[in-house]
C-alpha cells in the first residue's frame, strides 16, 4: 500500500478501518523515512500473511504492536527485515501458533540489541532460514521455548551476530533439519557452544556453518550424524582460535565438498584434528 514511499515521514493512519484486511505484506515495505508510526488502532485479527510489513524501514527507530492481534497469521518472514535503527521491540502480546515461516524475520536489524521472544509458539514453523542475520548487536538470546521439531532449514540463522558470545541450543530438535549451511557463519565473539542434542541424521549441508567463528576454541560435535551431509565446504574456515577438533565419528561417505574446511585455522595443526579419513585434514 505505501511500499517504497521512501520520503513518506509520517503518516496518520488513526481513522483507518482494516478488520476485513488478511493481507498486510510489503505494507510499509522500504518506508525509509519513516521514523515512528502509530497503529494502535489497527485491528489485525484476520490478517495471514505479515511478510515484509516494515521490511527496509532503515530509520525506524520504535513501534508499539502491543495491540497486534497475530492469532491467524502464517506468514511472518522478513517482516522486519533491515529496520537497521530498531533497538528494541516488544513482541510479547504476539500470538504466532499458526506461523510457519519465519525466514529472515530480523535480518540485519544491526541495532537490535535485545528481544523477548519467550511467548512465540513455533510449534507448526518449518522456515527459520536467516531469523536472526546480521543482528550485530544482539548479545544475548533466550530461544529455550522454541519448538523446532518441524524445521527443516536452519541455514544462515545466526549468521553475522557477532556480539552473541554463548547462546543456549540444548532444546533445539534439529531432527528433520535438512540445511544447516552458514548456520553460525561470523559468530565472531561465540567462544563456546553445545550442541550435544542435535540431531543430523537428516542434514544434509554444512557448508561454513561456523566459519569465521574466531573465538571459538573447542566443540564437541561427537554426536553428529553426517551420513547423508554432501557438503562440509569452509565448515570451519577461518577459526582462528580453534586448536583441536575431534571428527573420529564423522561419516564422510556421500561427502563430495571438503574444500577449504580448516583455512585459515592459524591455531590448528593436522596432528590436532582427530578424523578416521584423513581427506579432512587436506
Amino acid at each position: 500500500m505505501f511500499s517504497k514511499c521512501k520520503s513518506l515521514n509520517s503518516i496518520d493512519l488513526s481513522n483507518f478501518n482494516i478488520q476485513n484486511v488478511t493481507n498486510m505484506s510489503h505494507m510499509f515495505y522500504e518506508c525509509e523515512s519513516l521514523n515512528s508510526i502509530d497503529l494502535s488502532n489497527f485491528n489485525t485479527q484476520n490478517v495471514t500473511n505479515m511478510s515484509d510489513m516494515f521490511s527496509l524501514c532503515t530509520t525506524l527507530n520504535s513501534i508499539d504492536l502491543s495491540n497486534f492481534n497475530t492469532q491467524n497469521v502464517t506468514n511472518m518472514s522478513h517482516m522486519f527485515m533491515g529496520c537497521e535503527s530498531l533497538k528494541s521491540i516488544d513482541l510479547s502480546n504476539f500470538n504466532t501458533q499458526n506461523v510457519t515461516n519465519m525466514n529472515h524475520m530480523f535480518y540485519d536489524c544491526e541495532s537490535l540489541n535485545s528481544i523477548d521472544l519467550s511467548n512465540f509458539n513455533t510449534q507448526n514453523i518449518t522456515k527459520m532460514s536467516g531469523m536472526f542475520m546480521w543482528c550485530k548487536s544482539l548479545n544475548s538470546i533466550d530461544l529455550s521455548n522454541f519448538n523446532t521439531q518441524n524445521i527443516t532449514n536452519m541455514s544462515g540463522m545466526f549468521m553475522g551476530c557477532e556480539s552473541l558470545n554463548s547462546i543456549d541450543l540444548s532444546n533445539f530438535n534439529t531432527q528433520n533439519v535438512t540445511n544447516m549451511n552458514h548456520m553460525f557463519y561470523d559468530c565472531e565473539s561465540l567462544n563456546s557452544i553445545d550442541l550435544s542434542n542435535f540431531n543430523t541424521q537428516n542434514a544434509t549441508k554444512m557448508s561454513s556453518m561456523f566459519m569465521w567463528c574466531k573465538s571459538l576454541k573447542s566443540i564437541d560435535l561427537s554426536n553428529f550424524n553426517t551420513q547423508n551431509v554432501t557438503d562440509i565446504s569452509h565448515m570451519f574456515m577461518w577459526c582462528k582460535s580453534l586448536n583441536s577438533i575431534d571428527l573420529s565419528n564423522f561419516n564422510t561417505q556421500n561427502i563430495t565438498n571438503m574444500s577449504g574446511m580448516f583455512m585459515g585455522c592459524e591455531s590448528l595443526k593436522k596432528e590436532n584434528i582427530i578424523t578416521k579419513d584423513n581427506k579432512i585434514k587436506n
